[in-house]
């Protein structure tokens, strides 16, 4: 990628250092005239400008290897196999370049690019007269727009960061205004624009650049440019692991800081390992719960902490529980398909009615796991076999998938061949799925870490739901390619017989289980809307609980935390705002309703000894070796 730049990029940084310095000094000088020149000069410029360079090249570089996974290489006015992100530009050029390319948007016409600089000169205009009775009288300045990343005082005081910050607001929120408007394009055109236009914004943003960036200049004053020579080192590491960094993950360990339930793995396949945890009443209930997680992350999302898991607390609320830990696919799972997963789900609720001697279970499918056991629920029932299930919940699980969101997005023609290229190998790269789920948070997954880590060389945190999310599994190709065009693409999972499992037609409409469907309400992996339309299409008794937060926070929410809250009872035959309007809101955590649920269904109990205790003849202790192959 250093071949890209010009010839003199050296010059140009130093250039660019210097003229952003200059800003940064008048910018002080404004409000604190009289203060020693805290910009050196000279050699200091000099070494701040070969750091700069050097993460110059090594961001675009990952840029790059990550640009066909960001869905970015169709960007409208981008030119084929251009890197979409300048790293490096003083506040003029970075306003030109943005206009430039709002300019060549199709949906932009003459009209509508001159209300855009009409917009801007006004905006200038109005803070102008603002700084100036500032300075004059000390009136206080109220800029027109707010956005968290440009909370910092730096960028509201200094009259040419905030002129800068507030520019890109007004083009960001006037051009995803104009797609919004724009007569000339179809639904579903209008929404992949506004993606890649509102992924675009993310990545101009001027929080993301060391040189229009004021806390990011203050730190490289204030340590001799130290922040930029360690954010070199973590993006020369992240470059070698091909993922981005967003947690000190040294803080954690499987089976002692995380995943740590005691438990004893009791089967295992080449796809799976079985793991039943010990129980901590004297008495648990006679049905007993088998959690399917997601394949596409690690179980321990539903065992993070003791104060966080899931797990936990319906062991010790009389819950006898087995949780499947999903291998991380590899050359030997190049076979696994869509059939492995759904008869594999059989298999375990077989195994642990023949463990136990119990008649039947209750069920969790979380996320894709969910898909799949509404899936497998639809076989049992074909084959008269559905009383072998005694409930079902789905936890942001989806089964129709008119309403998928932005995920949707990347099944286009193109996204498709990228996803087949990288999977020559016969399975997924976890990292991709990574790529794509952090470009759904932008903000938050990608620039804030590039911003807080990278430019400010702040240190990483040791959150355990970020060291979570960052731990990838691998996915079957098989399974992953028909997953996205059997049901994002063509939605043929609720045709009744349209698809098959095991040699055996689905129906949905045959699923008589009660069932407990739960959505979050900010989730932007399986939407709200998505969700709740599975009540639609299955016949037994359903309730539905809307979660406040979104696809992690809204399920993982013990309620000693407090947090958040749901909302219960409302109509679930029509829409989810009508539901929503006729809901009651319950403040806190929805685990608790479950539990009700649960022993309202099967109150039976039973002492928990012999086969409940898996001490006796586990395999290994939880979480099991699975959890850690990568």
């Amino acid at each position: 990628m250093g071949d890209d730049l010009p010839r003199n990029a050296g010059e140009l940084v130093t250039d660019m250092l210097q003229a952003q310095a200059e800003l940064a000094r008048q910018a002080m000088q404004t409000f604190l005239p009289g203060t020693a020149d805290p910009v050196p000069q000279g050699e200091a410029i000099a070494e701040w400008s070969a750091a700069a360079q050097r993460l110059q090249d090594m961001w675009l570089e990952f840029l790059h290897q990550q640009r066909p996974l960001a869905a970015l290489g169709s960007t409208p006015g981008l030119p084929e196999g251009e890197v979409p992100v300048p790293l490096f530009a003083d506040p003029a050029r970075w306003l030109q370049l943005v206009r430039e390319w709002a300019g060549q948007l199709p949906f932009l016409d003459p009209d509508r690019q001159q209300q855009l600089t009409q917009q801007l000169a006004e905006l200038w205009e109005g803070l102008s007269r603002q700084f100036k009775a500032a300075a004059d009288h000390g009136t206080p300045v109220q800029l027109p727009r707010s956005d968290r990343r440009f909370a910092a005082p730096e960028w509201r005081e200094q009259p040419a960061f905030a002129v800068l910050h507030q520019s890109y607001l007004l083009i960001g929120e006037f051009l995803l205004g104009a797609i919004d408007d724009s007569p000339g394009l179809a639904a579903g055109e209008r929404e992949s624009v506004r993606f890649a236009t509102g992924a675009m914004l993310d990545a101009l943003s001027p929080a993301n650049f060391p040189l229009t960036n004021p806390q990011v200049l203050q730190r490289t004053l204030a340590t001799g440019g130290d922040n930029l020579r360690r954010g070199m080192e973590r993006l020369a590491a992240d470059l070698e692991r091909g993922q981005l960094t967003h947690v000190d993950s040294s803080a954690f360990r499987l089976g002692e800081t995380i995943a740590a339930t005691p438990g004893q793995v009791v089967h295992e396949t080449e796809l799976y390992q079985l793991i039943q945890y010990s129980p901590t009443t004297p008495d648990v209930l006679a049905a007993p719960l088998v959690i399917f997680p997601p394949w596409i992350n690690r179980f321990y999302i539903l065992d993070l902490n003791p104060k966080k898991s899931f797990v936990r607390w319906a062991v010790a609320h009389g819950l006898t529980v087995f949780m499947v830990s999903w291998r991380s696919a590899d050359e030997s799972l190049t076979h696994v398909e869509w059939d492995h997963y759904i008869r594999a789900q059989i298999e375990v609720i077989e195994h642990v009615r023949a463990r136990l001697g119990v008649p039947a279970v209750h069920t969790v499918g979380y996320c894709v796991a969910g898909t799949t056991l509404a899936a497998t629920l639809a076989v049992l029932a074909r084959r008269e076999q559905g009383d072998r299930v005694a409930s079902a919940t789905f936890l942001t699980a989806q089964v129709d998938f008119a309403a998928a969101g932005e995920l949707k997005l990347f099944i286009d023609q193109t996204q498709l061949e990228v996803i087949r290229q990288a999977s020559k190998t016969g399975y997924m790269d976890g990292r991709y799925l990574a790529a794509t789920f952090n470009l759904l948070r932008g903000p938050d997954l990608i620039w804030n870490t590039v911003v807080s880590h990278y430019l400010l060389g702040e240190d990483y945190p040791a959150f355990d739901l970020l060291h979570w999310n960052g731990d990838v599994t691998n996915l079957p190709a098989l399974w992953h390619e028909s997953y996205l065009l059997n049901l994002y693409r063509d939605n043929l999972l609720v045709v009744p017989d349209r698809l098959q499992a095991d040699g055996t037609p689905i129906d949905l409409r045959r699923i008589s289980v009660p069932v407990y469907v739960q959505a979050g309400r900010e989730d932007h992996i399986a939407p709200p809307d998505s969700v709740f339309r599975m009540l639609a299409h299955v016949a037994g008794p359903t309730r539905f609980v809307l979660a406040g937060s979104g696809h992690i926070a809204g399920v993982v929410n013990p309620p000693e935390s407090g947090k958040y809250q749901f909302w219960i009872d409302g109509p679930v035959t029509g829409s989810l705002e009508e539901f929503v309007a006729g809901a009651q809101e319950v403040p806190g955590s929805w685990w608790n309703d479950w539990a009700g649920w649960i022993n309202a269904i099967a109150p039976d109990r039973v002492p928990a000894e012999g086969a409940r205790d898996p001490a006796a003849d586990g395999l290994e202790p939880a979480p099991g070796r699975y959890v850690a192959m990568r």
